[in-house]
């Protein structure tokens, strides 16, 4: 392909029109800081890991035309700024600051006169982003029933939990889960009464495979995040002492190696996906004793600084999305319930409902965009999560009671 698009631009309205002579597209990809714009060409600009300031032409003559795309929605983090080279930009010097911040924006541009110089015939931001499917079942497994076990539990899309599954896989507790691959789950680490590193796979159906070679330091009690749209991080935990290392899943559930941590160190902390593609892992408890910082999980699997407690501290609870794009803290001791926005901000406790305390619950998302909150401290009750946020009266125990379990979503098939 010659990468020559011809006879069209971009109206106002976002329809393609006809125009003479075309636009001849960038075949590569913007990555860089700094762009020097030529007329009749489109870019696709990538600010993922920077901003771009984009020099425009310094002799243009009337009619000429530029457009820029933005290529990985990441404008709103990384603006792309506009030197207009010496001519006006909507009838503004090129002394004015002239920057573009909007995730998914297009812009296009058109040279007019020396009065008014370059026009945006369209500065549009492509509103609907394309959504990743949402899982709709879960998986309860491993925990200790007494002795520790392998047992896992099936949450159908409408909240009801299976009988025992006999288990597979080394019988351990404390795992780390999460969903990868969109519709896949894993569950990894937990202590077998010393740590391990061992990973099992769950695929569509819910079944589950044999244990796999882990990768990483051994270690329990952290907690595992989906982020972006297939993939999943494992971060924080006890190797020994408290740990902030994190381990990134890819989307066909290979555990990558150890990444230097950020945040505090601790354990039996909770964390779920928020927002489109983000996630949080929150509470748990500290050297020093329980806590109620977060940490945000950017769309990279990047974990960022302390944020400051918001509710009680306290250890041992769960999370969960519900709602599409939001998450829920609930339980653990002493308990509490709070809601996650689809910014990330941690609301104030609300009172928990249903049998409380309890540590070592398990906690995922099912039907979508609902959640369900599981066992725990000798119980094998479970709470429905509305796609509001409100959690319902316990539901009578199915299956064997048990604590240190953990839970993940699966399947696009209700």
């Amino acid at each position: 392909m010659s990468g020559i698009v011809t006879s069209n631009v971009f109206k106002a309205s976002g329809v393609i029109a006809a125009t003479p002579g075309g636009l001849d597209w960038s075949s590569a990809v913007i990555t860089g800081s700094t762009l020097s714009a030529e007329t009749g060409r489109g870019y696709f600009i990538n600010t993922t890991s920077n901003a771009c300031t984009i020099t425009l032409p310094a002799s243009p003559a009337i009619g000429d035309q530029i457009v820029f795309v933005d290529y990985a929605r990441t404008w709103a983090t990384n603006n792309v700024i506009i030197d207009s080279n010496g001519n006006n930009f909507q009838g503004e010097p090129d002394s004015y600051t002239v920057d573009y911040s909007t995730a998914g924006q297009s812009l296009n541009i058109v040279y007019s006169d020396a009065t008014k110089g370059w026009l945006p015939v369209s500065d549009d931001a492509v509103a609907d982003v394309p959504v990743a499917p949402v899982t709709q079942k879960g998986i309860f497994a491993f925990g200790n029933v007494g002795p520790i076990t392998n047992i896992s539990s099936l949450v159908s899309s409408s909240g009801v939990i299976s009988a025992d599954v006999t288990g597979v896989g080394t019988a351990r507790q404390q795992c780390m889960s999460a969903s990868y691959g969109g519709d896949k789950a894993i569950f990894a680490y937990g202590t077998t009464g010393s740590q391990t590193n061992i990973r099992n796979l769950v695929n569509n159906s819910g079944v589950v495979a044999a244990d796999a070679t882990g990768a990483g330091t051994a270690k329990s009690q952290g907690a595992g995040v989906a982020y972006g749209a297939d993939k999943a991080i494992i971060a924080f935990g006890n190797d020994g002492s408290y740990t902030n290392t994190s381990n990134l899943v890819s989307n066909s559930g290979v555990v990558g190696s150890d990444v230097t941590g950020v945040g505090s160190p601790r354990g039996t902390c909770a964390g779920a996906a928020y927002g489109v593609g983000l996630g949080i892992i929150g509470y748990g408890y500290l050297s020093s004793g329980r806590t109620a910082i977060t940490n945000k999980i950017s769309s990279s699997g990047v974990v960022a600084s302390d944020t400051s407690g918001v509710g009680t501290v306290r250890g041992g609870l769960d999370c969960a999305a519900y709602g599409g794009d939001k998450a829920i803290f609930a339980y653990g001791d002493p308990a509490s319930t709070n809601l996650v926005s689809n910014t990330g901000v941690v609301a104030a406790d609300v009172t928990s409902v249903g049998t409380y305390p309890r540590e070592g619950i398990g906690a995922t998302n099912y039907g979508g965009d609902k959640a369900i909150f599981f066992a725990g401290s000798g119980t094998g009750v479970s709470n429905l999560v509305s796609n509001s946020g409100v959690v319902a009266a316990d539901v009578a125990k199915v299956g064997s009671i048990r604590q240190n379990v953990t839970g993940a979503g699966y399947s696009f098939n209700a």
